[in-house]
């Protein structure tokens, strides 16, 4: 046994989880990705993650971080490394009620934090999903059901506990070392392990939230019809579009405009959702007054052999007509992958592009792209997906790391733009200079 992996049994208050345990088959894996890893390591407290990463560096074997699990780029596990799940820091705590002030553990997952913070009427504007994790989320932007009138879940941070690859325990926030708290805020896992987020909640009552279907005919003149509604519409309205889906019909599936309108006033929310219902022939809608944890769906896992491939990019004013225009052409194709286009604006917007590392601060949708399946269909897909986005790369930019199934030099660079990425490379040269934490769509130290 190596002197590391001494100090790590002496060391360590949690699970170590090695090839041949009992529990190994289920740690080994993330939501999307099956790995081997050498060690899966469960820690209870903030002490055993310490532990974790100075085994990891002392041993020098590749370290992966688990919140969730939910990350399409497989970042939760490797194959050889280690794996620090999370999951078992995961209590969710109210602790200064007049400013809503919540303390959320770094491998809590956002269904947990809604069922949690309901009872006391509050909210976190967070993803849409509720098996996926606060970590993860969060470090790289967090779009959900909130972000037009609340923005990205980001930006409800106001302090966070940070592991670094040294093993301290620091505290980051705008007072208390400053520089870490803005790359947290969007620069991903590359600088330390989150182990706890202190969180600005706000008052929340039931949201009204559905879908309005239109026949797949209309999907031109609805796309740009909801486009041109949301520069005008309430921020307490946010709304996806997705269309050709696949699994219900492909080209012929319904245009299906998902809304969450965030209060609980029955004529303001028609006064909301009403424009989007006149865009054209209704074939569907179930919108309906609900509790907002409720509106949170749970986490797809894929079964083996199946595959998911995200790719996403942002779109700014200028440029919304013609990427509708190429997306309605390509969804009425029978090869269209499921195409998803997300209202951002808001609350979004009003934020500094350089007062966070995330900085897509102006751009009015986000667009995605998801191919699935087995890993033959997948890889036949491949040219024809590449050709759409060969077709929209002239109108569109950057990217969004929640929304990419792969973490290339390319999409580093589209994720951080060059003055962010050069302030995130110098801050990593201080924090992370060996680049332990690189199990992530990486900066490298410069």
């Amino acid at each position: 046994m190596s002197a590391a992996l001494e100090g790590l049994r002496r060391e360590f208050g949690g699970d170590i989880v090695e090839p041949g345990g009992t529990d190994y088959e289920s740690a080994r894996r993330s939501v999307l990705v099956s790995g081997s890893p050498a060690y899966v390591l469960r820690p209870k407290a903030v002490g055993d993650v310490s532990a974790g990463v100075r085994f990891a560096a002392a041993s020098r074997l590749a370290l992966a971080v688990r919140g969730g699990g939910h990350g399409f780029a497989g970042f939760g596990t490797n194959d050889g490394g280690v794996v620090i799940d999370l999951g078992g820091l995961a209590d969710v705590e109210v602790f200064d009620g007049e400013r809503h002030i919540v303390r959320i553990g770094g491998g809590a997952s956002w269904g947990a934090v809604a069922d949690a913070l309901a009872p006391y009427g509050l909210a976190i504007s967070s993803g849409d999903t509720r098996s996926v994790g606060v970590g993860g989320l969060t470090l790289t932007g967090g779009m959900g059901w909130k972000v037009r009138k609340y923005g990205l879940a980001l930006d409800s941070v106001v302090a966070a506990e940070v592991v670094t690859a040294g093993g301290a325990v620091v505290r980051a926030s705008a007072e208390e070392n400053p520089e870490l708290f803005w790359a947290i805020r969007g620069g991903g896992g590359n600088f330390g392990i989150v182990t706890a987020f202190e969180f600005a909640a706000h008052k929340t009552t039931d949201v009204y939230f559905g879908k309005v279907s239109f026949p797949a005919a209309a999907a031109g003149a609805v796309l740009q019809g909801w486009a041109d509604y949301l520069r005008t519409a309430p921020e307490e309205l946010t709304s996806i579009v997705n269309f050709a889906n696949p699994f219900a019909g492909g080209p012929e599936a319904p245009v299906e405009i998902q809304v969450a309108f965030d209060g609980d006033d029955p004529a303001a929310a028609a006064r909301a959702i009403d424009p989007i219902r006149a865009l054209g022939t209704v074939i569907g809608d179930d919108v309906a007054r609900l509790p907002y944890a409720d509106i949170l769906v749970e986490g797809l896992t894929p079964p083996p052999g199946m595959r998911l491939v995200t790719r996403g990019a942002f779109v700014d004013r200028e440029s919304v007509a013609e990427v509708l225009r190429i997306l309605a052409e390509v969804g009425a194709s029978p090869r269209s992958p499921l195409i998803s286009v997300r209202g951002v604006g808001g609350a979004v917007a009003r934020v500094p592009a350089d007062a966070t590392a995330y900085a897509h601060r102006q751009a009015e949708l986000m667009i995605v792209t998801t191919t699935g399946g087995p890993e033959a269909v997948v890889e036949a897909a491949g040219p024809a997906l590449e050709a759409i986005w060969a077709r929209l790369a002239p109108h569109v930019s950057g990217a969004y790391a929640n929304f990419l199934a792969s973490a290339t030099e390319q999409d580093v660079a589209a994720i951080y733009p060059p003055a962010t990425y050069q302030r995130l490379a110098a801050l990593k040269r201080q924090y992370d200079p060996e680049n332990l934490f690189a199990g992530n769509h990486n900066v490298r130290p410069q």
